[in-house]
């Protein structure tokens, strides 16, 4: 007797899809001062310096899991908004913010334990959320999860038709919030908020797309490319209403493709637990993600 066929199973399958933009880079702000900067994302966040590029004293880049913070000496920039971390360990966090925090006295570093989340700020201004591991992050133990910036009122449909239209990304808008898939881990969030969002500084966002010359051509005719830089890449700083052409907020993005020399590029990544008098041979790199090992 014939067994009854099983139903085939079913998927989400869009829950899979990227879209153009395949990968997050990095958040690049300038910093006055290297050596608080190692106080605070080396030593108090636990993250850890590239050992390969950038290992001089007028830069820094600091790797988080697949993605970067760049760190250039100039005049401080804030990111209007909130850069979204995972890490691995939010108790050994606080107990490294907690040993850093006289060193870090007189600067605009603070520290609130909300307990599912630590909420810190860094020497200059800088707003970062950390959050635990978790079933929302995917499988990510360290990383970039979101950078949550400041929108003017009334922004949000347009700058999602903008990044859908321009760069061909995933948007989903609701109410007062866009969510832009930005790679396979990160999400670009731009929040509405009635607070003036004050002059922008020239902090950037660096991104890799799949299709790279159609965003360009389409950037190129509205006249918003700012930089040609090279051949692997080029930039854009402002958001505007296709309908009108009117400007809705600065954000500059850092384009690359995915023939960049840097695409991809595999990082190394500390495990901050371990040091010359808790050494344990083989346990030198930190796992950025919960499926590894």
């Amino acid at each position: 007797m014939d067994q009854p066929q099983q139903a085939p199973a079913r998927f989400d399958r869009t829950a899979e899809d990227v879209g153009n933009i395949v990968e997050f880079g990095h958040v690049n702000v300038r910093v006055p001062d290297q050596s608080l900067a190692t106080l605070f994302y080396v030593s108090g966040l636990g993250l850890t310096r590239d050992p390969y590029l950038m290992t001089g004293t007028s830069n820094m880049w600091i790797n988080v899991g697949t993605s970067q913070f760049h760190l250039p000496t100039g005049p401080a920039q804030v990111v209007r908004g909130v850069v979204g971390l995972v890490l691995p360990d939010l108790d050994a966090l606080r107990q490294r913010l907690s040993r850093v925090r006289h060193a870090l006295a007189g600067s605009r570093f603070a520290v609130e334990d909300r307990g599912d989340t630590v909420d810190v700020t860094c020497p200059w201004g800088n707003r970062l959320r950390c959050h635990a591991p978790a079933p929302a992050f995917g499988p990510l133990a360290l990383g970039i999860v979101y950078v949550a910036f400041d929108a003017p009122p009334g922004s949000a449909g347009p700058i999602a038709r903008f990044y859908r239209d321009i760069l061909a990304a995933p948007a989903r808008h609701a109410g007062d919030t866009v969510r832009i898939g930005a790679g396979a881990d990160t999400t670009l969030i731009y929040r509405e908020t009635a607070t003036p969002l004050g002059a922008y500084d020239g902090h950037h966002v660096q991104i890799s797309l799949a299709d790279f010359s159609g965003p360009h051509e389409r950037l190129l005719a509205r006249g918003l490319v700012s930089e040609e830089s090279d051949q692997h890449q080029y930039r854009f700083q402002a958001l505007i209403d296709l309908d009108t052409g009117a400007p809705l907020m600065e954000v500059e993005h850092e384009v690359r493709s995915m023939r960049h020399p840097l695409y991809s590029r595999l990082l190394v990544n500390r495990d901050p637990a371990i040091s010359n008098l808790r050494y344990a041979p083989g346990h030198d790199a930190a796992r950025w993600s919960v499926l590894e090992g």
